[in-house]
């Protein structure tokens, strides 16, 4: 099997990064590969490129996008002013799934975030998600906390 790249999204890779995104049954986001909707994702792109806090990622294997996940660095008053990595839109293609790339993808932030000297590494997970929340569990993650959402949109 060929081996997995994690690197830096391109703008090139939109396409493939929404298409995985739109495969996506349980997410519920709406997301889809229809053209009409393709300046949004690049809109999208660009401000997330152009953000120095949030970076996003793509795993690549043979020259395809099988993964994907964005980060963010958010630095708060509490934990005496501490720095942590959020982790966002973990998402690996479904003919994929069960190959490690997840857990690739996962160790190559908390590596980041141990380089960066980071105080925590932090992600949301739909609810319904249950296999998700087991993988994370695995790779050390404990439930902490809830998340709440108020959608404007």
């Amino acid at each position: 099997m060929q081996p997995v790249i994690i690197r830096e999204a391109e703008e090139k890779d939109v396409p493939a990064i929404v298409a995985l995104f739109a495969a996506d049954a349980l997410g519920g986001h709406g997301d889809t590969t229809d053209a009409e909707a393709l300046p949004s994702y690049f809109k999208a792109f660009r401000r997330i490129a152009d953000s120095d806090c949030q970076t996003l990622y793509v795993a690549e294997r043979a020259g395809e996008v099988v993964g994907t996940f964005e980060t963010m660095i958010s630095t708060t008053m509490t934990g005496r002013g501490g720095s942590s990595m959020i982790i966002e839109a973990v998402q690996t293609r479904a003919d994929c799934r069960g190959q490690g790339i997840g857990g690739q993808m996962i160790e190559f932030c908390l590596e980041r975030a141990r380089r960066e000297g980071l105080r925590q590494v932090q992600l949301t997970s739909n609810a319904a998600r249950v296999d998700a929340h087991r993988f994370y569990e695995r790779l050390g993650f404990a439930k902490s906390h809830f998340g709440f959402k108020f959608k404007l949109k």
